[in-house]
């Protein structure tokens, strides 16, 4: 399932981005000599192409049919068989798809992308990121209106929360409430992850028990995180409450029932999900007595666990327990709202991008594994529909580095031509474009490699 939605997410982003590219070509007359939703080396599994009217097919071939190299003017669509990216070729442009400027006749055509001036290549190149980052930006929009959203206010989680090792190991202790980070307040704890990570605040203040506590963090806070790969910063605490039975529960077939609350095991407290999943671990193929609640009433039940230590009952979401804040958008209202979040998505990922440069952050690239674990292993169409959105920005904004071989290298090498009047030599390009293909390869070698790593040591 999850490589399913990895695919699907990843295909209709490839898609949109090709059709940005495509786009801004046809608005500036030029020609797109092929348009591609997957890589087709040796053979494709499709392509089609309009010709004198009517659409032709072709499937499964090697080559594109004569038919198709004899009309010029329109463009060739296809699948490819790798599900790598896709591409959008078009004609007079130096990239993956002609990579040598040999390629190029040596007369220089008006539907040809370098015949065009300046301003239009540039936003020829740009289409792409312009279609991906608007694409999130839709995405975004449509799931505010759609589901709305809510969040769980940090005081709201009365309990308080539970900390990640590193986080425990800087001050932080399990049931900590966080009140503001640098003296400035926060109320949601994405918000205080934020400013603790990313722009590496300095203290946070914290309610523990009824005192109010500061803890000051040391400045490699952040690479600590991620050095430690760790998953969650904090997640709330909250009472085991049953909300579900899993089949062939010995918990239900001992008579419990929805809605029973668990305070105890063997006379051990344990007040939150956390602290019974804890206790619960030691008593693997042992007789346990478990005390709960039922209507305000005391109750006791006594069973042995199989060797999994497990009572098959699912705990009900913090969300469904403590008072969460929630905001419906009408159509219109969920436009700018979906804008801002598209845009503070942006601005939080190029704040990350800095950590790449360190050690911590380069040990922990990631390939096509360490996306698809991005997805849950159960089909859910809001967290589809999320991650399809933070990928198109991160896409967007991948794209527009610098680095010849992405659309980046394309935008500088067209702004050095509009300042200083210079166009580079198609040479110059052939030779940059290899040495970007050359640095692309070994990053997705290198980030790939990381993931057969984390799988061989058992970390995926």
């Amino acid at each position: 399932m999850k490589i399913l939605a990895l695919l699907v997410s990843l295909s209709l982003l490839v898609f949109i981005h090709e059709l940005g590219h495509y786009l801004f070509a046809r608005i500036f007359k030029t020609r797109v000599d092929k348009f591609y939703l997957f890589f087709n080396p040796y053979f494709s599994i499709l392509r089609a192409k309009k010709i004198k009217g009517k659409w032709q097919l072709s499937w499964f071939s090697r080559k594109s049919p004569e038919s198709f190299t004899e009309d010029e003017t329109h463009t060739e669509w296809g699948i490819g068989w790798l599900p790598l990216g896709g591409y959008c070729a078009i004609s007079g442009m130096i990239d993956e798809n002609t990579t040598s400027a040999d390629q190029l006749s040596s007369e220089v055509h008006p539907w040809e992308y370098r015949s065009k001036p300046a301003w239009q290549r540039l936003l020829i190149v740009l289409g792409g990121v312009i279609m991906n980052f608007i694409g999130a930006l839709v995405i975004f929009s449509m799931m505010l209106f759609y589901w709305g959203q809510e969040t769980l206010p940090i005081q709201n989680a009365t309990m308080g929360y539970d900390y990640t090792e590193v986080a425990l190991k800087n001050g932080f202790q399990n049931g900590d409430i966080i009140l503001a980070v640098n003296a400035q307040p926060v109320y949601e704890m994405q918000d205080a992850v934020e400013k603790l990570l990313l722009d590496e605040s300095s203290s946070c203040t914290i309610k523990r028990g009824v005192e109010t506590i500061k803890i000051d963090l040391p400045k490699d806070f952040a690479k600590q995180m991620i050095s430690a790969n760790a998953k969650q910063f904090a997640s709330p605490r909250f009472p085991f409450v049953v909300d579900n039975f899993a089949l062939g529960s010995i918990a239900q077939q001992n008579g419990m029932k929805i809605g029973d609350s668990i305070v105890s095991i063997n006379g051990i407290l344990t007040p939150t999900f956390t602290d019974f999943v804890q206790e619960i671990a030691k008593h693997k193929s042992k007789e346990v007595s478990i005390e709960y609640f039922r209507d305000k009433v005391s109750k006791r039940v006594s069973f042995t666990l199989d060797e999994n230590g497990k009572i098959g009952a699912v705990a009900r979401s913090p969300y469904l327990i403590f008072p969460t804040k929630e905001i419906e958008y009408g159509f219109f209202e969920s436009i700018p709202a979906g804008v801002a979040q598209g845009t503070q998505t942006l601005i939080n990922y190029v704040k990350q991008f800095k950590f790449i440069f360190s050690k911590e952050g380069a040990s922990q690239l990631g390939g096509f594994g360490t996306i698809g674990n991005l997805f849950p292993s159960s089909w859910n169409w809001s967290i589809f529909w999320n991650m399809t959105a933070f990928l198109s920005i991160i896409l967007a904004f991948m794209n527009i580095l610098p680095i010849p071989g992405l659309d980046g290298g394309h935008v500088m090498f067209t702004l050095w031509e509009i300042v200083t009047r210079r166009k580079p030599g198609d040479k110059f390009l052939e030779r940059a474009q290899m040495v970007g293909m050359i640095l692309l390869f070994a990053l997705l070698i290198y980030a790939n490699g990381n993931d057969l790593v984390r799988w061989l040591g058992g970390k995926f």
